[in-house]
């Protein structure tokens, strides 16, 4: 009934923090590409190209020598955050800023997770990925191939 009367979209209970704010980052994403569209704003409509990486953050797609890879808002922010600045390193606590707000509590460990999975899909459409390069005790850097 809800969505019948203009909602975008809803939550059942009993719902978590974290899904009802993914939900609200979606929607508030959706309504920037659309204000972008109309306004044709180049910095953001634009294509990240880094070697045969390939991100549109408007569309939320990725692709790696041309094969479509899906990931999860997370992943596909901790790769932007590496990919925007190709060999400079990016530390965990940098890359928990990218990831999360302040209000959630995450381990730093959090983030190699999300790197390992991050490699796994990757290495699925490319067995040979390995742009996303580990910097033990200091962070991760992303490199052009």
């Amino acid at each position: 009934m809800g969505l019948r009367m203009g909602a975008d979209d809803y939550v059942r209970k009993p719902f978590s923090q974290r899904l009802l704010v993914e939900r609200i980052r979606s929607i508030l994403r959706r309504q920037e590409a659309i204000a972008s569209d109309a306004g044709d704003s180049p910095e953001e409509s634009q294509v990240m190209v880094r070697g045969p990486l390939s991100m549109d953050p408007l569309r939320h797609a990725v692709t790696w020598k041309g094969q479509d890879v899906s990931l999860t808002v997370t992943e596909f922010l901790l790769l932007q955050a590496l990919a925007q600045r190709p060999g400079f390193v990016k530390s965990r606590d940098q890359l928990m800023d990218v990831a999360y707000d302040e209000q959630v509590y995450v381990d730093d460990r959090t983030i190699d997770s999300h790197i390992k999975r991050l490699r796994k899909k990757m290495r699925e459409k490319d067995p040979d990925f390995s742009a996303i390069e580990t910097l033990y005790g200091i962070g991760y850097r992303y490199n052009e191939e």
